[in-house]
């Protein structure tokens, strides 16, 4: 029998922050509206099985040697997955989730539409050269004016977008209002109503297009307006026809949505581990998984050719060698090593000289945590050595 009295909801303004989120990440559709990304009708792809002790390998972490066991306690793990060689190796669900569980990607939902947009780049729906407003011509009004696709792609558009997570007022929290998941402020400011108000309302330009590489949320959904408007589904659907039917997904997954109906593509999308780890081993397969080529093997391997001299500042303290390209994170822009990141320790690895794929579902006390993240580098790199000897 549930004991209703021992059931605590958390807060509207706070449920994906500390320490809500070690129950909020896999409870999504509890709290905010969400929408449906159909799995399909077909049998999921199975994987391969060759379970290994990985938990008792030992690697030197930032606080000394420690076993992967150890790590995974340690860093607020709530679901990790190691593929080698297509076949799965290691499987531990913790915190209360387990294999049919949707957990929050945040970020790391992003490398799913710089993988659809190289799907509609080969089909000749898009063309990456062209200017953004050639899709969205309301755009012209904006900062965007000028900007090609693969500009915004790469995030080194010079728009003006203020990312700073933990200020109220920042851009970054008027897509938390906007998308519903803050109730809106009554304090007499002018809030937008959905993500598309707050992608019309970027009038000012950082820098000029194409300068540099700064992280800014907005340009995953830029991206996910265009997709829509060129084939004129809704996001869920072309996730589903695209990605998650293609790779035999296990669970349908979710995005939460916002009053008119846009799932947030930057970071709204809810799966289960194991259809995090099938989008991960398509990424080492180059593109190729389920018997498909899901996505060009040129566009991923193109993924993995980046511009280090762009990625400065904070952004090198973890990963001192690293690039963005198309969405995804370069942990060593001389390697070909991708990542999908998401605050609060979301990760999928894809590593295709050790045939590696790995994912990492957390719920970290802070938004953004280096120690940690290093952390987890340093497990996953150990892990791979280990497996390749």
């Amino acid at each position: 029998m549930v004991d209703h009295s021992r059931l605590q909801h958390p807060p509207r303004d706070g449920w994906d922050r500390a320490p809500w989120n070690r129950w909020s990440f896999q409870h999504v559709r509890e709290i905010v509206p969400t929408a449906e990304v159909w799995r399909g009708r077909a049998a999921p792809r199975a994987f391969e099985r060759r379970p290994l002790p990985l938990e008792k390998i030992r690697y030197q972490g930032d606080g000394g040697e420690k076993s992967i066991a150890e790590f995974l306690d340690a860093t607020f793990t709530d679901g990790f997955i190691v593929l080698h060689k297509g076949a799965i190796v290691f499987e531990r669900y913790m915190n209360g989730m387990h294999e049919r569980t949707l957990h929050l990607s945040q970020s790391v939902g992003k490398s799913l539409i710089g993988i659809l947009v190289g799907i509609y780049q080969a089909r000749g729906w898009i063309d990456i050269a062209q200017p953004i407003t050639r899709y969205l011509p309301e755009l012209a009004a904006t900062a965007y004016a000028g900007a090609s696709v693969g500009q915004i792609l790469d995030m080194q558009s010079g728009v003006a977008f203020d990312e700073t997570y933990t200020d109220p007022f920042s851009d970054i929290a008027k897509i938390d209002v906007a998308c519903q998941w803050r109730p809106r402020p009554q304090d007499g400011r002018d809030w937008p109503e959905t993500c598309w108000d707050v992608v019309l309302g970027l009038k000012k330009k950082a820098s000029e297009h194409g300068a540099q590489f700064s992280y800014r949320s907005i340009e995953t959904d830029v991206l996910a307006f265009a997709l829509e408007r060129i084939s004129g589904k809704r996001l869920p659907e072309i996730v589903s026809s695209d990605l998650w039917q293609p790779l035999g997904a296990e669970e349908s997954a979710n995005y939460t949505v916002d009053a008119a109906g846009y799932a947030l593509a930057d970071g709204g999308f809810n799966a289960a581990l194991r259809d995090y780890a099938r989008f991960g081993e398509m990424l080492t397969n180059d593109g190729l998984f389920n018997d498909r080529q899901i996505v060009p093997a040129e566009w991923v391997q193109g993924c993995r050719v980046a511009e280090h001299e762009k990625f400065t500042g904070d952004y090198r303290i973890a990963t001192p060698m690293g690039a963005y390209r198309r969405q995804f994170w370069l942990e060593d822009h001389r390697k070909p090593v991708l990542m999908c990141r998401g605050v609060f320790g979301q990760l999928i690895y894809s590593d295709p000289e050790y045939g590696f794929t790995a994912v990492k579902l957390s719920s970290w006390p802070d938004f953004r945590n280096n120690e940690l993240l290093r952390e987890t580098l340093a497990a996953l790199n150990a892990l791979k050595r280990a497996l390749n000897k």
